[in-house]
């Protein structure tokens, strides 16, 4: 067998093999005596039937069986000498296939060639997010909402924004109704609801009846209804507003273990600084892909950028069934998926090479230790996580991770690394 490498690009590889004549002819040669035991041919009893006779009847299918089982082997046996992996499955294109001769090409994606690689002394900001007192109320202004009842104002009022109102409605498209539904609360404002049903709704008492125009998006995900006009035909039910509760030591003992109002703003003080640091680093870590990325220039194979477009959208899609939203991939969503894989990818390909370089690795202590990370995160049991994560995919995706971790520690520990106000 005689092997041929050309590499067309940093990822893309060829491979012409020529297989040798003796090694076809021997293939064949089994090939038909295992056809002549089975074979049923009229006129020849049972495995009496002439090779010629054999030929003339199957000779084409025989051929190219043998040629593709022939192919199969020779090309991983080609691969593992030229101690090739390939990323993409290899595209086959025979050149010559026959009884006499067997030649072909398979071209395939390989992770590039990564030279002189420019990882230390990268220049990268992190933000700084002060949390101020006014934060601090804000926060503690939220946790009044979260514990706040429903009530009906007193004296009786129209609905205004702030107000959980509840409906009955029915759609309506062209005339026929396309949804309906009994007791829906909405928040006025919240802009959780279609806008123009929300703007109807300010104004408005128990018992009253509207017939709300709206104009869906061309966007739409239902193609039916997608920039049409639709009539709500609205009846409006209960009003309630949100009484909050008093903010004093007895509202910190009812939301948690405080002893007073203040031991509640000193926690959640620290929550926030928590919040804003874990942010701030996520920053450093973006602005730190990014300018390992654009300092050195490498080839992202479009199968490893397939595949980390298809993860990405599964997980936006599976966030969306979670959140009752429709999802729909818009051309620009689309583009941005294109554009985010392609730096993960390079990002993923120049780090594994930082660890490769730097020895790094992943052990046991380190998987335990991840282990005990994701128990903490996701509230379960560890040794219900241990017997989970005895699953070789999901042991392999944790074990990437936490070399992931351990690569962004060392690329931040020889980072040139300047703090800036934030935004806003």
């Amino acid at each position: 067998m005689q092997v041929q490498v050309e590499q067309l690009t940093p990822v893309l590889m060829e491979l012409s093999v020529d297989v040798d004549g003796g090694r076809l002819k021997k293939e064949l040669d089994k090939a038909f005596l295992d056809l002549q035991k089975r074979a049923k041919v009229k006129g020849f009893r049972p495995g009496k039937a002439p090779r010629d006779v054999l030929t003339h009847l199957y000779g084409g299918a025989v051929t190219n069986d043998v040629c593709s089982k022939l192919i199969n082997e020779t090309l991983d046996e080609a691969l593992q000498k030229q101690n090739v992996q390939p990323l993409s499955q290899p595209k086959i294109e025979v050149k010559s296939a026959s009884t006499s001769a067997l030649s072909y090409k398979a071209r395939f994606e390989v992770r590039p060639e990564i030279k002189e690689l420019k990882w230390e002394g990268l220049e990268a900001e992190k933000p700084k997010h002060k949390v101020d007192d006014a934060a601090v109320e804000q926060a503690l202004e939220q946790l009044r909402k979260q514990h706040a009842s429903l009530v009906a104002p007193e004296p009786a009022r129209a609905a205004k924004e702030g107000d959980i109102v509840t409906i009955d409605f029915q759609a309506e498209v062209d005339g026929k109704k396309i949804d309906s539904g009994n007791g829906l609360t909405v928040e006025v404002g919240s802009g959780k609801v279609l806008k123009e049903l929300e703007a109807a709704l300010v104004g408005t008492s128990t018992g009253d009846h509207k017939d709300v125009p709206v104009t869906f998006a061309a966007g739409h995900a239902n193609k039916d209804i997608a920039g049409k006009a639709a009539t709500f035909h609205v009846t409006v039910g209960e009003i309630k507003e949100r009484k909050l509760p008093n903010l004093d030591d007895e509202f910190a003992k009812d939301v948690g273990e405080y002893a007073d109002l203040a031991a509640l703003r000193t926690e959640t003080r620290a929550k926030l600084e928590k919040d804003a640091e874990d942010q701030a680093e996520q920053a450093l870590v973006t602005n730190l892909v990014a300018a390992l990325c654009n300092a050195n220039a490498v080839d992202a194979p479009s199968s490893l950028v397939g595949q980390q477009k298809d993860l990405t959208l599964q997980e936006l899609r599976m966030s969306a069934r979670r959140a009752g939203q429709n999802f729909q991939v818009t051309q620009e969503l689309d583009r941005q998926l294109q554009i985010d894989s392609e730096v993960k990818v390079r990002a993923g390909l120049l780090m594994a090479e930082i660890a490769k370089l730097n020895n790094i690795i992943v052990d046991d202590k380190d998987l335990e230790n991840g282990l005990e990370e994701l128990a903490k995160e996701t509230g379960k049991n560890v040794a219900r996580l241990r017997v989970e994560y005895r699953d070789q995919n999901r042991r392999q995706m944790l074990i990437g991770m936490i070399l992931e971790d351990k690569v962004l520690d060392l690329l931040i520990s020889k980072a040139n690394v300047k703090e800036v106000e934030a935004a806003g």
